[in-house]
């Protein structure tokens, strides 16, 4: 019996089971067990090796400008710095554990808790703090920190910073790989599709609060199976199902993945629509602007393309709608998700209108992702009820590799591998 196993009092049988069946079979105490978890906020979100996602930098254009974002559960402040760059630091005061700042965007000189006005600068230096010398009373100096206290000991967490294309990435690891690396080859030619050589212009955000474990929509991102079968936006108007020209390709660990695709004109085919509930044969749009595709140079072919970048970030591309998609760990049971929706700066105004349009799909109340926000409620309570059980993972085998096509759960898989390897060590 392995430690995880052993950790959550599972059988002997069970601990075979998970140990025998590779990554293609997820126990759902994975989904539910608050050790478990815990133990995923200091292996992904606070320890060695990883990048989290934190902000966009076009939400922070002027210098000062701040939002507050998490890594995993630590509340975090991103403020673009004097030189242009970006710092990100932890909310919270060295003196007395205060997470000082509360308003979610502002522009600020420094940051001032409330509790002592301990004062610190925009890059997390302790920059004063009242009565530090004491307070002079006739010829006495009364109180005031020791003699030896040096306020360079005494600044913000601060956290490893990186950019890339207009991403903002933060890592508790100073030793942390750059970027790029951390991507990898597979991945990052389709990052740079969307986001090199271009100025982002932020159209909207949207937040909810999704009662499942986190890695759920990660799973549902790199999980081609279920789009032409949950959603009927999909299905009917072909904007993702089985009978597409895809792809699925995942980085060298099996924890960032991109799935690929080609619009058709969907409609009735027998292969991909015949018994499928959701298909909806004589379903038409009262506003047809809502699919009024408009092909984009850059897109050389796909029409839509979802970078899962592990842990914290979705990054989407369905037609003519961007988006990232922040994953905010929130306790085994729940996590919230932040839209921000954005274009290009030298977008047309029709163009910046089509965006929003296209938007209507998703969101919390989106026409698509509505339906993943409520499976994945599902999901959870299932795996709460009482007795033991697992996931099944195995279309289109038990291994892990990139595919040509979508009827595939590899990508699972391979995210499923990465997070035993880390979680075992």
């Amino acid at each position: 019996m392995n430690a995880l196993t052993a950790a959550n009092g599972v059988s002997g049988a069970a601990a075979r089971r998970w140990a025998g069946d590779g990554a293609s079979r997820i126990p759902f105490w994975a989904y539910t067990d608050p050790e478990i978890y815990r133990r995923e906020l200091e292996r992904f979100f606070y320890g060695r090796g990883h990048w989290c996602y934190v902000a966009l930098e076009a939400e922070l254009p002027n210098a000062g400008d701040y939002k507050l974002s998490r890594v995993g559960e630590r509340s975090v402040i991103v403020v673009r710095a004097r030189d242009g760059g970006f710092h990100v630091v932890e909310n919270r005061c060295t003196h007395r554990g205060v997470r000082f700042c509360q308003t979610p965007r502002g522009n600020a000189r420094a940051f001032v808790c409330p509790y002592h006005q301990w004062t610190y600068k925009l890059n997390g230096d302790l920059a004063g703090l009242p009565f530090r010398h004491g307070v002079k009373k006739g010829d006495e100096v009364q109180g005031g920190m020791p003699a030896d206290f040096d306020p360079r000991q005494h600044g913000l967490t601060k956290l490893k910073v990186e950019t890339y294309h207009g991403l903002v990435f933060a890592s508790f690891d100073p030793a942390a790989l750059p970027l790029a690396e951390y991507f990898g080859p597979a991945v990052t030619p389709w990052l740079d599709r969307i986001f090199k050589g271009r100025k982002l212009t932020i159209l909207g955000t949207n937040r909810q609060r999704i009662p499942g474990n986190w890695k759920l929509m990660m799973e549902n991102i790199k999980d081609p199976y279920h789009p032409g079968l949950l959603h009927t936006w999909f299905v009917t108007f072909g904007l993702w199902r089985a009978d597409q020209q895809s792809r699925m390709v995942m980085d060298d660990a099996g924890r960032h993945a991109v799935m690929i695709s080609q619009r058709n004109q969907g409609g009735e085919a027998k292969a991909v629509t015949e018994g499928v509930t959701s298909f909806k044969k004589d379903m038409t749009l009262h506003d047809p602007r809502l699919l009024d595709v408009v092909v984009e140079p850059w897109w050389n072919g796909p029409t839509v393309t979802m970078i899962t970048l592990f842990p914290s970030v979705i990054i989407q591309q369905q037609v003519n709608s961007l988006s990232t998609r922040h994953i905010l760990p929130a306790g085994p049971d729940s996590f919230d998700f932040v839209w921000t929706h954005f274009g290009f700066a030298d977008d047309s105004a029709e163009m910046t209108r089509r965006r929003l349009r296209q938007a209507n799909l998703f969101g919390p109340a989106g026409f698509v992702s509505a339906d993943d926000g409520e499976v994945i409620e599902f999901s959870q309570a299932g795996f709460r009820q009482a007795g033991a059980g697992e996931t099944v993972c195995e279309l289109d085998g038990r291994g892990v590799a990139p595919t040509p096509h979508m009827v595939t759960e590899t990508l699972i898989r391979g995210m499923y591998a990465y997070w035993r390897k880390v979680m075992e060590l």
